[in-house]
């Protein structure tokens, strides 16, 4: 094979994906082909920074978009009230539906093979990778490997005090590999993640929940736009109380977290809900999402009760809750222990330092997240595909992608905490809007031969249409009787004189209808046959021009020392004012530009 990928989750698969889209001849291991891309938590894609990270991958041409719009069953635009750099997507999907439409994606490309098996160590010569063995005892060759195995490394599952081997609820866990791979050389840490009780639907009174439906329009991840949500399913809110709270205090000396039989970091930002209580005694209640898990089955995920403590204290505290007072518990919340190599062992392609051809993605990173995960693989995909045809490899720039932010975080900064994705790690994100992550990577991508020439076509034609639309507002002139019946409307003074319509657009009340009143605006609109996405596009470009054009002055700024590069052997030791622990950092790390170097932690600007 080209490339061998190990493990079926949400990395796996668009590493596989990815490799087959450029004509590599990709096998992907997994120890169970009835969990491919498995949502093992919730049953939802997207969120705040995530939702971008979808978009994101859709425009490189990878198939988690496409499929979430394929099994989605609500959507909604998250951060509506705060500005576009802000806003993003978020779905409800159908558990079950979401991974077999992976799995007939995956099959549906004949550069795809499948084994089903354990892979416990790697074939390798020379430090270089050359291919895998299973436990079953066989061989196989590859150029390139990538390890995608997400919890399975070694997993410990706790629920109260009972521990057990595994890598997700009713699964083995994976033997072997790290323990080859710490005997040649990666460093190896420990981490924690955690899922709440599934709950039987048909015991809920969902009379004493507050109803949480979708936007009233849907939209989708996908820039293909092919399937479209017609019906949505509604979630419901419900909140712990008092009673709750001390139900669950009471068995805190059964907690493997509070007892130290767990020492692994955990997510600091989806704590347990024990760890709700301990942290914030102040709050009297915590919010609970009740969030059906797919259309035809009544098993519902409990969002925000993730735990570990006894499956007895879950049920009798999860009884106090209103609308749950009869509730069936399908199986408990747990938490789970999982080996993970920090990632400053890599290089920003995400192959390792240590051994050439070998690729890490997804939670053997120290991330959490299915799209965190997601766009790893991709990334390892592409960069296994180009690194097989002796070509530089794809990395994304901080103000190009918040995939670029994520790897650049984990390979300068490392991370000793499951590392999750949020707008306030980019410094760049009014360029890197949701709505506009196609116009900003699909020629990147068409480029390696990944996104197809039609979606090519599609997104510069998008492209055109909001040029051109802008260069109407900032050449037109507006009618003054016209525009003063509408700045009236919206209660601000008359203009007293004639000027161009992307004044009046750029004010913060004169919203896309109000624009829409002016005769020659919508003529424009008619005329060109524009849609939603180039209108909203259009509107954003307009009335964030200042943010928008302060960051790219910002970004071309640091791009200066972007394109500086360190050689692969510099010496930093006879630099003599280095600090001790400068040198030991850049050593340890070998970022490849001045700007990489300046952003890990411990470098200060003298160095």
């Amino acid at each position: 094979y080209d490339i061998i990928i190990v493990g079926g989750g949400h990395a796996g698969c668009e590493s596989a994906l990815a490799g087959a889209k450029m004509g590599k001849k990709c096998l992907l291991v997994t120890m169970n082909m009835q969990t491919i891309a498995q949502m093992s938590c919730n049953p939802a894609m997207g969120g705040i920074a995530k939702g971008q990270i979808i978009r994101e991958i859709d425009a490189m041409g990878g198939g988690s978009g496409i499929i979430t719009d394929k099994t989605m069953i609500q959507y909604k635009m998250l951060n509506k009230s705060k500005g576009p750099a802000m806003w993003s997507p978020r779905a409800q999907s159908d558990r079950m539906r979401f991974a077999e439409e992976w799995r007939l994606m995956l099959e549906g490309k004949e550069n795809i093979d499948f084994w089903q098996d354990m892979v416990t160590g790697l074939a390798i010569k020379n430090n270089q990778v050359v291919g895998v063995k299973t436990m079953m005892g066989l061989n196989i060759s590859s150029k390139t490997v990538i390890l995608t195995n997400g919890t399975f490394l070694n997993g410990k599952i706790h629920i109260g005090e009972k521990n057990f081997m595994g890598g997700r609820s009713g699964e083995r866990s994976s033997v072997g590999l790290s323990g080859q791979l710490q005997k040649i050389g990666f460093t190896l840490g420990r981490m924690k993640t955690g899922t709440p009780p599934r709950i039987d639907g048909r015991s809920v009174d969902y009379s004493k929940m507050e109803e949480d439906n979708g936007d009233l329009i849907p939209k989708n991840f996908s820039y293909l736009n092919e399937y479209t949500l017609k019906e949505q399913k509604p979630c419901f809110i419900c909140h712990t109380n008092e009673r709750v709270h001390e139900m669950l205090s009471k068995s805190f000396e059964k907690s493997p977290m509070f007892q130290g039989r767990i020492t692994a970091k955990g997510p600091r930002y989806c704590p347990s809900i024990e760890d709700k209580i301990t942290r914030f005694k102040e709050k009297e209640r915590h919010q609970i999402f009740i969030e059906p898990e797919g259309w035809n089955t009544c098993e519902i995920y409990v969002n925000g009760f993730s735990t570990s403590l006894p499956e007895k204290t879950q049920y009798e505290a999860l009884r106090l809750i209103p609308g749950l007072e009869k509730v069936k518990m399908f199986r408990p919340g747990y938490a789970i222990e999982y080996d993970y190599f920090p990632p400053t062992q890599l290089t920003h392609s995400l192959e390792t330092r240590i051994v050439k051809n070998l690729y890490f993605a997804g939670q053997i990173n120290g991330t959490t997240g299915y799209e965190e995960a997601a766009c790893q693989g991709l990334i390892a995909g592409v960069n296994a595909s180009l690194s097989i045809d002796k070509k530089d490899p794809l990395i994304f720039k901080r103000n190009e992608a918040y995939i670029g932010v994520l790897i650049d975080d984990l390979i300068t900064k490392g991370t000793e905490e499951p590392y999750r994705m949020f707008t306030s790690r980019a410094e760049y994100r009014t360029l890197l809007r949701q709505d506009n992550a196609d116009i900003r990577l699909t020629e990147k991508s068409f480029k390696i031969g990944l996104a197809k020439e039609e979606r090519y076509t599609r997104v510069q034609e998008k492209q055109d249409q909001v040029e051109s639309f802008v260069k109407f507002f900032n050449e037109t002139s507006f009618d003054l009787d016209e525009v003063n019946k509408i700045l009236e409307s919206v209660s601000y003074e008359p203009v007293p004189q004639k000027g161009k319509i992307d004044k009046i657009y750029a004010r913060p009340n004169i919203k896309q209808k109000d624009i829409r009143r002016i005769t020659s605006v919508e003529k424009f609109i008619e005329s060109n046959k524009l849609d939603q996405e180039v209108l909203d596009q259009t509107e954003i470009q307009i009335k964030y021009k200042g943010y928008i054009e302060k960051e790219k002055a910002n970004a071309d700024k640091l791009q200066r020392l972007e394109d500086i590069k360190i050689p692969d052997n510099f010496d930093y030791n006879p630099l003599a004012s280095l600090s001790h622990e400068a040198k030991e950092k850049l050593n340890k790390i070998r970022p490849s530009t001045l700007s990489q170097a300046s952003r890990i932690s411990g470098i200060k600007p003298s160095d």
